[in-house]
């Protein structure tokens, strides 16, 4: 019903930018807080930072002040600036997006198949 498609992962040396897309379509009736997670092999996944609707924001203490995250309603996106990247950044990046279904309007989680950040020299 809703898709997320995440864009923008790769290789980068440490210290250097990545910036990653997602793009929510489907039946949404209405696009609620949207998020980036990372899992790290042999972690759990955990939330990189996130933002409502509203444009308020959260992040995880290990990347404030080096990512930034922001959306377009309009078109639907979400995007995580990834600045002064760490080798333990490297991980997969996952969105997230709280939806009130069209179809139901039922509020349900989505999520992205996921992009591969490695960081490393």
């Amino acid at each position: 019903q809703v898709q997320l498609v995440e864009s923008g992962g790769g290789l980068v040396q440490p210290g250097g930018s990545l910036r990653l897309s997602c793009a929510a379509s489907g039946s949404i009736f209405r696009l609620n807080a949207m998020g980036w997670y990372r899992q790290a092999p042999g972690k759990q996944r955990e939330l990189v930072a996130s933002i409502t609707s509203a444009g308020s924001t959260n992040y995880a203490d290990s990347v404030k002040d080096r990512f930034t995250i922001s959306r377009d309603n309009a078109k639907k996106t979400v995007h995580l600036q990834m600045n002064s990247l760490k080798p333990e950044d490297t991980a997969v990046y996952y969105c997230s997006a709280n939806v009130r279904v069209s179809t139901s309007l039922r509020i349900m989680d989505y999520w992205g198949q996921g992009t591969q950040v490695t960081v490393s020299s």
